[in-house]
């Protein structure tokens, strides 16, 4: 029986091999965590994203980055966790839906709370898991079974613990304070969804008089609308100008209001005319003075961002359209001084996008202090959490230094409801900043409390706000373990977590708030690393964004060119750990270069596996074996020594986050080192009769290739999956997501050997280059000539001159040194030549022995390629009768050589003689001659018109010659050919025209005379170094032009001038090629 072979399709199909292994890792629950595994636990949890979203490109970036240390880590025998879920997006979820009630018609007043939250849910489980669905389509390696989301029974949980605790230990407050208000989305929010703008606005002067008519001070605002509600002007108590109006009173034009003029030293002199007019209530500076000077605190104000009862007549008018009606009732009365234009910075809510209010409101605060300086000890005296890269740690203490308390209350209902219960009976129902209240974290056990201190008739009623999402997202590394139950099994086993990846804007939003929260409820920080990586910016280098709408859908890429294209990509493109990623993208055709380029590697990957498993022989590399080390030859040594040295590289970069680096090895040995050269290298072996070569290269082969499927696996999981199973032939139950990496076999690196495999392959390529550049036909066979003068090179070179001759397509090589110099002769220096290797391709060569010119006294004839009929007959002629000499004196059979021309000289006379008398005969003749000319043709055609029939002849004809005179070969005693100036005639100049090209010291030169037409090559040559120049003309005129240099972007500038140097190299070197014809 012959065995099955296991094959690949012809071509890869990304789509259907990515969705087949994302299914089986899931259904068989390969990603399982285990808290009872004996590795050493390697836990992540996934930054959630919004249930509302969508997947961008940051979301695919930051989840093949985890994957990738994740599946690392499962490899390496760690006790993996990634553990996956969602947030549940307070206000993004709210904004759905009450958009989709006012289509309706309606609010959610309308409906109430209770209907509001049952339609919150099932919208969830409606819509919610697109997000979900979209990260399994990137082939994460989450374990599904403990998917949370930070609504869910346990997390609810846990939040309501955390809120009573630090009520509980005075950490958590109910106030009335200034805060962040978003009109958009009528809730409070918190300092870091605080986005500033530069914009273009307005400054505009007013007077305000005084009461008693004396005169009349000047301000100035961004906000004019805001004067409705001053309840005060303030001066510098230093400034001499102010002094003696600090006491008295203006009065507020358009309101009437008298307010007093008060000294505080915050007022910049300097700024302005150094009087600041004070709103309390819509201002946090004027908020903090306020207090100090007990002003009344006048809120304008509603909140959708309309104006209130306090506003008069403009109550009821917009924000921005109340600032134009007012602006124009001060002007009507004489009060507009000027308006300046001014630019300068707006805060706008990061969720609402619109300008945020400062808003005089009660709320619930978490004293943040405390939480803020446990988490800088941890960082101070423990260096916990450690940021990669490293810069991030400063801006994440400077952060922690420079907090202010938390607002974590929200005017939402879709959300973590406070737990706080408001005795509303004492406050004739309704919940007002005295209203008495109880935290609990029920109902139940508050009503207790309530019961106890009001008596069994006390009505409760919860507080109707939210928690902040960050609350509970701060929770979240721990949370998710199990806590407040510290002894469940997940926390016992993965808290803390190893490694938190996530992006520097968050730093503030979640990082800091994680840490904090752990320290103070756990005692430690909720991980041992923070990785924090860049953006992807899109093709022209810019921060994608909605706004810009510049954003490049992930999907649209992953259905064109597969998951583990874009995932490879995005890895790859990585500079160093922290860097931004650019990706090249064409928005017309939505295509991708730099994907494409990974599209194409996986595609090289496919074609170089179902080659090395066709030539396999339908067996395993466990059928195989490992090879046996004393067969290895040249280059089987030669790959093991690079796959182990990219093993510890590979290694190397992982452990210390180096992703990208570690992508860049993995393509360039798999591509380049296994793809390129050992496979072709080892080709003959392959199709040879040798077995025992053969099975060494099979050996080798599937060694490799399962090593490389083993470190590739990380970064793109689904092709090497898919590959390693056919492969291997593994069952259904084995997966390679969970075998070993490969680890570093010292003995088998050999440095030495890799550095002149180095040498054989920059030979190569240079011999490769020189045909391109010559025009020579991929098929043909070439002369190849090697020049050096270094030892160790020729011994490298005569040492792979097999796979030499092979990978270049050489039919005659030479390698040899360079000629000696008069200079040299004269000194009487010795010079060596090493033999020419002229065994023709499909001869096997049986000696590799050199033959020495040992002084300028000694010499011998060039040796001829009785394997090439021109070049043997160009040497010949050269020296004929020392040939000719040599021939007889080597000869096998003397006597036959003369035997042989007296009978072919007999022969040939009567021959003539015969027919002559033929000629004579009328018809037979003719008849003879229309024979000849027709064999001719025949002759002509078969042995004289392709090159191939024309050595095949020349073959056969030294073959005869061989059986009857014989010749002579290396290594057999052949008479020295003494003449006056061996030397000269060793290191004669060859007269034909060749293309010349170097490799570190090794000359290499390519006859060309004979293989192309060198004066189409000449005229191409000419032509191309014509448009060179005139590029080069172009672009000089370019950059001698002062208003392009100076006007152009830096960048382009910077490309023009890359590419005249570029042209320039290509000019030199077309010069150079010419001068050589």
């Amino acid at each position: 029986m012959t065995a099955t072979v296991p094959t690949l399709s012809s071509q890869y199909d990304p789509s259907q091999t990515e969705s087949k292994w994302q299914a089986a890792w899931e259904d068989n629950a390969v990603f399982k965590a285990d808290p009872d595994h004996t590795g050493d636990p390697f836990c992540v949890v996934i930054p959630p994203p919004n249930v509302t979203g969508s997947l961008h490109m940051g979301h695919a970036f930051e989840n093949a980055l985890i994957d990738t240390l994740v599946r690392y880590q499962r490899m390496n025998g760690r006790n993996t966790l990634w553990l996956p879920g969602t947030d549940h997006a307070s206000i993004a979820v709210q904004t759905i839906l009450e958009r989709e009630l006012k289509e309706q018609g309606k609010n959610r007043q309308d409906i109430g709370r209770e209907k509001f939250l049952e339609r919150a849910w099932e919208w969830k489980e409606e819509s919610g898991g697109t997000i979900v669905n979209q990260l399994r389509k990137l082939g994460v390696s989450v374990d599904w079974t403990r998917e949370r989301f930070t609504m869910d029974e346990g997390l609810s949980k846990a939040v309501l613990k955390a809120f009573t605790q630090l009520y509980e230990e005075g950490l958590i407050y109910r106030g009335n304070y200034m805060v962040n208000w978003c009109p958009a989305s009528q809730s409070a929010v918190s300092d870091v969804e605080v986005e500033n703008k530069e914009v273009d606005g307005s400054l505009w002067h007013f007077r305000y008089p005084l009461t008693d008519g004396s005169g009349h001070v000047e301000v100035a605002t961004t906000r004019p609308e805001t004067m409705l509600g001053d309840t005060a002007v303030a001066v510098n108590p230093d400034d001499e100008r102010y002094q003696e109006m600090v006491g008295k009173t203006l009065t507020l034009p358009l309101v009437g209001r008298e307010i007093p003029i008060i000294a505080d030293s915050y007022v910049d002199k300097e700024f302005g005319t150094g009087c600041v007019k004070i709103t309390p209530a819509h201002d946090p500076n004027d908020f903090a003075m306020g207090e100090r000077h007990s002003l009344p605190m006048i809120n304008i104000m509603n909140k959708d961002g309309s104006m209130n009862e306090n506003a008069g007549r403009f109550e009821g008018l917009d924000r921005f359209e109340a600032r134009k009606q007012v602006v124009a009732a001060l002007d009507e009365v004489g009060a507009l001084v000027r308006i300046e234009d001014y630019k300068h910075s707006v805060p706008f809510s990061d969720r609402g996008k619109v300008p945020i209010e400062p808003l005089l409101s009660t709320q619930w605060f978490v004293k943040i202090r405390p939480l803020a300086d446990s988490a800088l000890a941890a960082l101070d005296n423990h260096q916990s959490p450690k940021f990669v890269p490293e810069r991030w740690t400063k801006v994440y203490r400077d952060w922690l230094v420079n907090l202010r308390d938390w607002c974590i209350s929200r005017q939402l209902w879709w959300g973590h409801q406070i737990p706080a219960w408001y005795a509303v009976s004492q406050t004739d129902g309704e919940i007002i900043d005295s209203t008495p209240f109880f935290v609990a974290e029920s109902e139940a056990e508050a009503r207790a409390k309530a019961v106890a201190q009001f008596g069994d008739s006390v009505e409760l009623q919860q507080d109707p706000d939210v928690l902040d999402t960050w609350f509970s997202s701060g929770l979240w590394p721990f949370s998710t373990m199990g806590w407040p139950d510290e002894n469940a099994k997940d926390f016992q086993a993965y808290y803390p977590t190893t490694t938190l990846v996530t992006g520097f804007d968050i730093i503030f939003f979640w990082v800091a708030r994680m840490t904090m929260m752990a320290g103070h409820f756990t005692d430690t920080m909720p991980f041992e690393t923070v990785y924090i990586h860049g953006l992807v910016r899109d093709e022209k280098n810019q921060k994608m964004s909605k706004s810009k709408g510049n954003g490049i859908d992930p999907l649209v890429l992953i259905n064109k060119y597969g998951t583990d294209a874009l995932r490879y990509t995005l890895i790859r493109e990585v500079a160093g750990a922290g860097q931004d990623v650019r990706l090249d993208y064409n928005r017309k055709t939505d295509e991708s270069s730099s994907v494409e380029a990974s599209r194409n590697f996986t595609n090289k990957l496919w074609n170089a596996s179902r080659f090395v498993m066709m030539n396999l022989g339908g067996k395993t590399p466990a059928d195989l074996g490992e090879p046996d080390t004393a067969k290895l030859e040249l280059a089987d040594q030669w790959i093991l020594s690079k796959f182990n040295q990219t093993v510890a590289i590979a290694r190397e970069y992982l452990d210390k986050y180096g992703m990208g680096e570690a992508a860049k090895v993995l393509y360039e040995f798999t591509w380049g080192d296994f793809c390129d050269w050992y496979i072709e290298l080892v080709k003959p072996r392959l199709y040879g009769e040798d077995e025992a070569s053969k099975l060494v290269a099979q050996q080798t082969l599937a060694f490799v290739l399962d090593g490389i499927l083993k470190l590739l696996h990380p970064f793109t999981p689904h092709i090497t999956e898919e590959v390693w199973h056919t492969l291997t032939q593994a069952d259904e139950g084995s997966y390679l997501a969970v075998q070993p990496y490969p680890t570093v076999r010292p003995e088998r690196v050999n440095a030495e050997l890799e550095k002149d495999f180095d040498l054989l392959i920059g030979t190569i390529r240079t011999i490769r280059n020189l045909r391109a550049a010559a025009g020579v036909k991929p098929s043909a066979k070439i002369e190849a000539i090697l020049k050096t003068d270094d030892a160790n090179e020729k011994r490298v070179l005569q040492a792979t001159k097999t796979y030499l001759k092979g990978a270049a397509k050489v039919e005659t090589l030479t390698i040899g040194g360079t000629p000696k110099t008069p200079e040299e002769k004269q000194s009487g220096l010795s010079y060596t030549v090493d033999s020419t290797d002229v065994t023709s391709e499909s001869e096997k060569s049986d000696s590799t022995e050199e033959t020495e010119v040992a002084s300028d006294k000694a010499g011998g004839l060039p040796e001829i390629d009785w394997g090439d009929g021109i070049d043997a007959i160009q040497t010949l002629l050269k020296h004929p009768l020392g040939y000719a000499g040599q021939a007889y004196k080597a000869a096998k059979k003397p006597a036959s050589v003369l035997l042989f021309l007296g009978l072919s000289t007999l022969g040939l006379r009567l021959a003539a003689a015969v027919v002559s008398g033929i000629n004579t005969v009328p018809f037979i003749g003719r008849f003879f001659q229309m024979i000849g000319v027709g064999y001719t043709t025949w002759f002509g055609s078969r042995y004289l018109l392709k090159a191939s029939n024309r050595q095949q002849l020349w073959s056969d004809t030294a073959g005869f010659w061989d059986e009857v005179v014989g010749t002579f070969r290396k290594g057999e005693n052949i008479p020295e050919y003494e003449v006056e100036g061996t030397l000269e005639l060793m290191g004669m100049r060859d007269d034909r025209q060749m293309f010349a090209g170097v490799f570190g010291t090794v000359e290499v030169l390519i006859p060309l005379t004979g293989l192309v037409d060198i004066d189409a090559l000449k005229q191409k040559l000419e032509k191309s170094l014509a448009k060179v120049e005139g590029e080069i003309k172009s672009i000089n005129g370019r950059l001698s032009n002062k208003g392009f240099v100076d006007k152009a972007p830096e960048r382009v500038v910077q490309e023009t001038r890359d590419s005249l140097a570029e042209a320039e190299i290509q000019a030199k070197l077309l010069r150079e090629r010419l001068a050589m014809l």
